[in-house]
């Protein structure tokens, strides 16, 4: 395998690895901004506030967003086992 043909896997599987994440990163985000400006304004200081409506948040998008995922990273093997066939 040559370089440039080294460099177009890496550089595919960041693209999967982005695409496959960020969905989850998003949700993740999204949730810990709004419970932060939650905290902000109602003045409650509880550390352990974040960390229960991030993880249903998450979990929940995992369960919606997995077929996604799980058809990305089979589309990423597929094209990899593909050149590693081809030779």
């Amino acid at each position: 395998m040559t370089g440039p043909e080294v460099l177009d896997v890496a550089r595919d599987a960041i693209i999967t690895l982005v695409l496959v994440s960020s969905p989850l990163m998003l949700v993740g985000l999204a949730v810990g901004v709004a419970i932060s400006l939650f905290q902000a304004l109602t003045q409650i200081q509880e550390m352990t506030l974040v960390f229960v409506p991030k993880i249903l948040a998450i979990f929940v998008a995992m369960l919606i967003v997995l077929p996604f995922m799980a058809d990305a990273m089979q589309g990423q093997m597929m094209r990899l086992a593909a050149r590693i066939a081809g030779g």
